[in-house]
């Protein structure tokens, strides 16, 4: 026997009342038969905001402050008084520029010397191939340049373990085979980077000794190079930089920065 229920007859406020919590608790059980059947998500309700809009606009620029001082950070704070000796306004000669370097340089390694030439476009060649050439440092680069000479081993097993590739004339049909290995890394040989030659052996000990190549990128007039190292002689790095600087040709070239593998850009005069 379940419950019994008494209602004064006549009372009409009464029935309402005990009608309305009736039917209220039939949809509860109903809900709860449902729940357990399947889960029932609810719609998330979407929070007022605690502040006014002026106020949330305070919030984003502090927040943008954070990020920027987050980043400031990640480059360091040594990195960012370092940066300081560097006058942006100025263009130095190379000589202060090369002590600049010295004092810029932030690498516990011996770091290298990098030069980057900002050329005028309109002094280049047509179409894509921009700038490209070869040139003899007077004092090296203080990097091992690993130098290969193309053979039918290369061929067969087209190994990148070399910096340049050198190749006797005969040689350029049985390259083509792997032009789409070579040709992407820039170290498909090339009479005007001076990489193909009769004489392959010599060409080789040179580039070794100190030659580099330099070309511009792809989609910039612009060329990265290296001069040596930062332990180099002030007089050394000042030669091997006017070698560079000649060879690329001074009516091409809008502006050059040097700078530490580790460290800030200076501009240096042309």
């Amino acid at each position: 026997m379940g419950k019994i229920k008494t209602v004064v007859m006549g009372d009409e406020k009464s029935e309402e009342a005990a009608r309305k919590k009736a039917e209220a608790k039939r949809a509860q059980k109903k809900l709860e038969k449902v729940s357990k059947k399947e889960k029932v998500v609810e719609p998330e309700v979407e929070k007022a905001p605690e502040v006014e809009e002026g106020k949330i606009e305070v919030k984003k620029k502090k927040a943008d402050k954070v990020a920027s001082d987050k980043y400031h950070f990640a480059r360091g704070q040594k990195y960012l008084e370092i940066k300081k000796l560097v006058d942006k306004n100025k263009i130095y000669s190379i000589q202060e520029a090369l002590e600049l370097v010295k004092k810029t340089s932030l690498s516990k390694f011996d770091g290298t010397v990098e030069v980057i030439f900002n050329l005028d476009g309109k002094s280049l060649p047509a179409g894509r191939q921009g700038l490209r050439g070869l040139v003899a440092l007077p004092h090296g680069t203080g990097k091992e340049v690993r130098v290969r000479i193309a053979d039918d081993a290369l061929i067969a097993n087209p190994v990148i373990d070399f910096d340049i590739l050198i190749a006797h004339p005969s040689m350029m049909p049985k390259l083509a085979k792997i032009a789409k290995v070579l040709g992407p890394k820039g170290l498909m040989p090339n009479p005007k980077t001076g990489t193909i030659g009769e004489d392959t052996e010599k060409i080789a000990k040179n580039l070794a000794k100190g030659q580099v190549q330099f070309k511009t990128e792809s989609d910039y007039p612009i060329i990265h190079s290296i001069i040596g190292k930062v332990s180099f002689e002030n007089d050394k790095l000042e030669e091997n930089f006017a070698a560079l600087t000649k060879a690329i040709g001074k009516d091409k070239i809008k502006s050059i920065f040097v700078k530490p593998t580790m460290g800030p850009a200076i501009r240096v005069q042309i």
